[in-house]
């Protein structure tokens, strides 16, 4: 299945200049979505971990399909604020401006080996931020594994560069 078809480009969103690569058209459509899930599943087979953590927010939609599927604890990695409990934060740069993430202090353990699943690699800013999440938890990065690379904007290749395995799905360019 051409994954491709199912994403739909949008020019200047969420400002001028970013072309966003929009995945809710791939979700709506059962086969390309449970394609999209067999996929990350088939990659995940090829990584040693025993929890999953989901980038907010389209990250949450394939990681909990897998998570269920696999039989492995869920984490959330939420912006600032959003969650309740005690927890970790770290600050980072996006293509188009600054954020925060957080996970709970409570979610990973010392050793715990952590795969991280996002819909989208841009400049690896936020996966970035979610591997510091983890190791500042004690765990180790078991890898990632994201729906879209935006392979011109380096993101994928910093991740490799500091020896994370990484697969996606789908590559397009950036801009």
């Amino acid at each position: 299945m051409d994954l491709k078809k199912y994403i739909r480009s949008i020019p200047d969103y969420p400002k001028k200049g970013i072309l966003f690569r929009d995945i809710t058209t791939l979700i709506k459509d059962p086969e390309a979505f449970n394609f999209s899930v067999d996929k990350i599943i088939k990659i995940s087979k090829k990584i040693k971990f025993n929890k999953i953590a989901a980038i907010e927010s389209r990250g949450f939609i394939f990681a909990a399909v897998v998570s269920y599927r696999l039989k492995k604890p869920l984490i959330m990695m939420r912006k600032k604020n959003k969650l309740p409990a005690e927890r970790h934060s770290v600050d980072f740069e996006l293509e188009y401006g600054r954020a925060t993430i957080e996970v709970h202090k409570d979610s990973i353990n010392k050793d715990d080996n952590v795969l991280i699943i996002d819909d989208l690699i841009a400049t690896g800013g936020t996966a970035e931020a979610g591997a510091k999440l983890v190791k500042v938890s004690e765990g180790n990065v078991a890898g990632f594994i994201f729906i879209i690379n935006l392979f011109d904007l380096g993101g994928n290749q910093k991740l490799k560069d500091n020896s994370y395995f990484t697969e996606s799905l789908i590559d397009f360019p950036g801009h």
